[in-house]
């Protein structure tokens, strides 16, 4: 059984470059997760290593045992199963993250302290944010597969995140997906070079006989 490979630090920040809508559209219109994930600072870019994280909703005890886990350059993927009545990241897990180095965090849940974690510079993705406190008491699970945003995850899968999206690449189509990413931005600069010199974008995306067939002349 051949041994799937590693992504290289090159690779990582090639994806982070390209962008989650490049990636989605290159890895043919998959591993996007819903709209509402979201980041708390629309500024930041985000990929890395999926370092998973399944969790009790309302209790942060594995986030605290996750990062002494997690490597330089991970991220954290958890599972607090959309629950939006706790904030179990905060702050002082952000400082303890980036002396890690862990790369950024994406949580099917909430988080707190937004405004210190935006100071901190610390990519992190959520669907919302709640000012309530979590519990320390309920056992979980690490680096195990993970449904999120309606996407299966298994550890080590490349999450990319920006304003637009978060998307994921399986760590196998890594190479891959980075050769049809470049070649979706050639093209996409040549459709710019075009529009500049008079194309219209109907004519450049084939849609003319559509518009006929629809009456639209």
């Amino acid at each position: 059984m051949s041994e799937i490979p590693v992504a290289t630090s090159d690779q990582i920040t090639q994806l982070r470059a390209l962008g989650a809508a490049t990636i989605y559209e290159a890895q043919g219109a998959k591993g996007a997760l819903d709209s509402g994930m979201k980041p708390i600072d629309p500024t930041v870019r985000l990929a890395g290593p999926a370092l998973t994280v399944d969790c009790r909703p309302a209790d942060n005890l594995m986030l605290h045992y996750a990062v002494q886990k997690a490597k330089p350059g991970d991220v954290l993927v958890v599972d607090a199963k959309g629950f939006m009545e706790a904030g179990p990241w905060g702050d002082v897990l952000t400082i303890q993250a980036q002396k890690v180095g862990i790369a950024g965090l994406v949580i099917d849940g909430c988080v707190r302290d937004a405004n210190l974690i935006i100071e901190l510079g610390f990519p992190v993705f959520c669907r919302g944010l709640s000012i309530k406190g979590t519990g320390k008491n309920q056992p979980g699970k690490v680096n195990v597969p993970i449904t999120m945003g309606g996407v299966t995850i298994q550890p080590g899968d490349i999450v990319v995140g920006d304003r637009d999206g978060l998307v994921v690449v399986p760590e196998a189509d890594v190479e891959a997906t980075i050769a049809s990413s470049l070649a979706r931005e050639e093209k996409e600069a040549g459709q710019r070079e075009a529009i500049e010199r008079g194309a219209f974008t109907a004519d450049l995306l084939g849609l003319a006989d559509t518009l006929r067939r629809l009456g639209l002349t």
